[in-house]
């Protein structure tokens, strides 16, 4: 996909040979008529291509700065350019650009899935054989063509939330925004979710994640920023940033049972999450054949490491709590 820098009279922008973001925003201010300051001059920059998270506590501005991108919140000061541009600007040229799932539900659940995404295309302009067949690619990629005739009331939780990104991608966004897309399904279906999402990023459309469940974001995000109080206080790749922490956590499964007393690795952490799991905590610098060593010594058998979930949480932690506390 080439980057386009800025719109033309039919909404999209001539190529250039110049890199132009998917999506910039400078020094983006919000003020509400009660007062409440939800953005203080926040500025990032999201590349083509990107699968970006944005975080950050509920009330520290995620909202007010998705809906101010998605042209659902007036702002009071700065700039933001969608592909080079300018919603303030060019607000019908920017909206074409983005696809938008919301947090909640918002379709009506009377009509079929077929119908939810031929209808809303053609709100778009997409003639409605054209709609037909996107319908048909969206459903199957969605899991839910089988599903494609019966009323939307009778989904499961994750069928509509993969409907809603279906319905999304009918307008063929080039930045696709989600706001807590897996909030409040099973496991499975959020790593079936994952799965689709990463298509639709492979196929070359940027994303946008917002959510609460930070092994999403470590898990699908190549980049992200942490807001809080209506600044950005972090961004950058995820594995710079992961970096920063000068210790890491590991799971360690072990053969049979774990004895009584573990052995002691200087620097190091160990503790039993279980009788067959440990929990290691350790500098980042050290060596870990020094704790298979002692571990080896003690007689247990580790059988199988992984890197403990909980890194970019205990990273989030560290950046947004208050002065005092925390790490």
């Amino acid at each position: 996909m080439n980057p386009i820098p800025t719109a033309s009279a039919d909404g999209h922008a001539p190529a250039s040979a110049g890199v132009v973001p998917a999506l910039s925003i400078s020094d983006l201010r919000k003020t509400y008529d009660n007062g409440v300051q939800a953005l203080k001059g926040a500025s990032l920059e999201v590349a083509e291509g990107d699968f970006f998270a944005l975080l950050g506590p509920n009330g520290a501005g995620k909202s007010t700065l998705i809906g101010i991108v998605s042209s659902l919140v007036n702002l009071t000061g700065g700039r933001v350019e969608v592909f080079g541009i300018d919603i303030t600007r060019d607000r019908d040229a920017a909206m074409r650009q983005i696809g938008l799932v919301p947090q909640e539900i918002n379709f009506n659940t009377f009509e079929k899935p077929v119908d939810i995404l031929v209808n809303y295309a053609g709100f778009y302009g997409v003639s409605r054989a054209e709609a037909i067949r996107r319908a048909g690619e969206e459903l199957r990629r969605a899991h839910l063509w089988e599903k494609a005739e019966v009323s939307s009331r009778t989904l499961s939780g994750g069928m509509k939330r993969r409907l809603m990104i279906a319905r999304a991608m009918m307008t063929r966004p080039r930045l696709l925004i989600l706001d807590e897309p897996t909030a409040g399904v099973d496991i499975e279906i959020r790593r079936d979710m994952w799965r689709t999402l990463r298509r639709i990023n492979e196929s070359g459309t940027t994303i946008i994640l917002t959510t609460h469940y930070l092994e999403e974001a470590e898990y699908l995000c190549r980049n992200l920023a942490i807001i809080n109080h209506g600044e950005i206080v972090s961004s950058g790749p995820m594995k710079s940033l992961l970096a920063r922490l000068d210790v890491e956590g590991f799971v360690l499964d072990v053969d049979g049972e774990l004895p009584a007393t573990l052995p002691v690795v200087e620097g190091a952490t160990l503790a039993a999450a279980d009788r067959h799991t440990l929990e290691l905590d350790m500098p980042r610098t050290m060596n870990l054949n020094r704790v298979f060593a002692a571990l080896d010594a003690a007689g247990i058998r580790v059988r199988s490491m992984r890197t403990r979930s909980n890194r970019l949480e205990e990273l989030f932690v560290r950046i947004v709590a208050p002065a005092g506390e925390g790490a």
